[in-house]
């Protein structure tokens, strides 16, 4: 399966429209947990891939290609991974998901709730956002 790209048709749009083409690539299985393991800082194929649960190396070899070809990751002369500029408004993004995820969780199993990845997600820094994580006002976005 190709890469979905903007302008191409891709799962679910015949049109490619740049949101369902950034749907279908991260809708794929463990793309999103890539991208939120690589947040924090590079890491190289079997650290990555023990934070994924020890995915298979042959599916994560497959979403690591994805992800360099939709250039929302890089690979390091070193041989780890990193998140690129787009990687990381991407993890940006996804943050207000992952707090709105900590809160459902709350008020389902209010005792049982795990928290842990929710609060790092306001500590994800981003060019364009204060300390906690909320956009600047002067922002050219």
């Amino acid at each position: 399966m190709a890469t979905p790209r903007p302008g191409n048709p891709v799962r679910g749009s015949t049109t490619g429209r740049p949101l369902m083409a950034a749907l279908d690539l991260f809708g794929r299985r463990w793309s999103l947990r890539i991208l939120w393991e690589l947040r924090a800082g590079p890491l190289g194929f079997r650290p990555l891939q023990k934070r994924c649960d020890d995915m298979s190396s042959s599916v994560m070899r497959q979403r690591l290609a994805e992800l360099l070809d939709a250039q929302v990751i890089h690979q390091l002369p070193d041989s780890r991974y990193e998140l690129t500029p787009l990687g990381q408004e991407a993890c940006h993004a996804l943050n207000p998901l992952a707090r709105w995820a900590g809160r459902w969780a709350a008020t389902i199993d209010p005792q049982g709730a795990d928290h842990t990845d929710d609060q790092s997600a306001s500590r994800v820094s981003h060019p364009d956002t204060v300390d906690d994580g909320t956009p600047e006002r002067d922002s050219a976005d």
